[in-house]
């Protein structure tokens, strides 16, 4: 076994040697020859015979070692060429690029395998946050809002506000006693009897005004329901030359007018001579005995005292309970079971009337 092995060796040897000599003949023979007769010229010859010679030399290696010698050598210049093949002669130097090799082929697939997820996706900066489209399409959801805190009137923080009651008009308790005439007019209006032209006025500083008034007084005496209307009296609205002028004046000032018919004690209408006194409490604030709004109590304020002026002298009484009072009657200081009425006549003209007043 022994001999065996050394002449394996010596043969092995004795061929890379020779191997080494035939390459140096091939590189400096051949080389002189071709440069001598100028056939270095021809690139493809050159080329070709240095990588048959090169792969001849090769053989002794492994085909991955080999192959990338003959691609290193085709590239190098003949000394470098002969410089490579004696080194890859030695076991050692094999060894060393076998494990290059694999360490080359390593990093080769690691690099593919880090590129092949990421290939068709797109960067994300650092600190961004990129929503999957399932993400983008589902809405959050959305928490209901608290209820709103009921307002709370700014007069008594402990009742809530009633939007349905109207603010109560401030009502001053006297004036100066002078009054300013509405520069009104208007048509006639009544189916017969005597004709009374009037005129509308409103004491300075009650916050009511004149020509307003007019117009009020003027649609309560046209109504269907009026005293005009059933034969009673024709009305005429007029700024200047009056028969009967209707006041509105403040508590005291109304007290003052009507002193000679009576006590209203500040809170009662009149009739006079010469015209009507109404109280500028009851034309704002109406009635608390009345079932209506103050503008419709302006109806039975009207009616009631246009009523003395054309003859009505004594007050009524409530002709039943349930049934409607009539204008005559003093509604002011109650209803005796009846129900709130302004009008002296119906809708079908009937005279709305109750047994005189004790």
């Amino acid at each position: 076994m022994g001999k065996r092995g050394a002449r394996s060796t010596t043969k092995r040897t004795g061929r890379t040697d020779q191997t080494g000599r035939a390459s140096r003949f091939s590189q400096t023979g051949r080389a002189s020859r071709l440069s001598q007769t100028g056939r270095a010229g021809e690139p493809g010859r050159t080329s070709r015979s240095r990588t048959a010679r090169t792969t001849s030399n090769s053989t002794t290696s492994n085909s991955t070692t080999s192959n990338s010698t003959t691609s290193n050598s085709t590239t190098s210049n003949s000394t470098t060429s002969t410089a490579t093949t004696s080194a890859l002669t030695t076991p050692r130097s094999r060894t060393l690029l076998v494990v290059a090799a694999l360490l080359g082929t390593t990093l080769l697939g690691g690099v593919a395998l880090a590129q092949w997820p990421g290939g068709h996706g797109k960067a994300v900066e650092a600190g961004n946050t990129v929503a999957s489209p399932m993400e983008e399409q589902s809405p959050r959801p959305v928490e209901p809002s608290p209820p709103p805190t009921p307002a709370k009137a700014s007069g008594d923080p402990g009742r809530p506000a009633d939007p349905g009651t109207p603010e109560e008009p401030s009502v001053p308790p006297s004036g100066p006693g002078t009054f300013t005439a509405a520069r009104a007019a208007g048509k006639v209006v009544g189916t017969g009897g005597p004709l009374r032209r009037y005129q509308v006025q409103v004491e300075d500083g009650a916050g009511v005004s004149a020509t307003q008034a007019a117009v009020d007084v003027q649609a309560i005496l046209s109504d269907g329901r009026s005293w005009a209307a059933h034969g009673k009296g024709r009305f005429q609205l007029v700024a200047d030359g009056a028969d009967v002028v209707i006041k509105i004046a403040t508590p005291k000032t109304t007290d003052k007018l009507c002193a000679s018919v009576g006590d209203t004690g500040g809170e009662l209408n009149c009739e006079v001579a010469g015209g009507v006194v109404v109280n500028l409490k009851r034309w704002a604030k109406g009635s608390p005995q009345y079932a209506g709004p103050p503008a419709e109590y302006r109806h039975l304020i009207i009616n009631h005292e246009i009523g003395h002026l054309i003859g009505y002298h004594q007050h009524m009484g409530c002709p039943g309970p349930g049934r409607a009072a009539p204008v005559m009657m003093q509604q002011i200081k109650g209803l005796d079971g009846c129900t709130s009425n302004a009008w002296p006549y119906t809708a079908q003209g009937t005279f709305v009337t109750g047994p005189p007043a004790p």
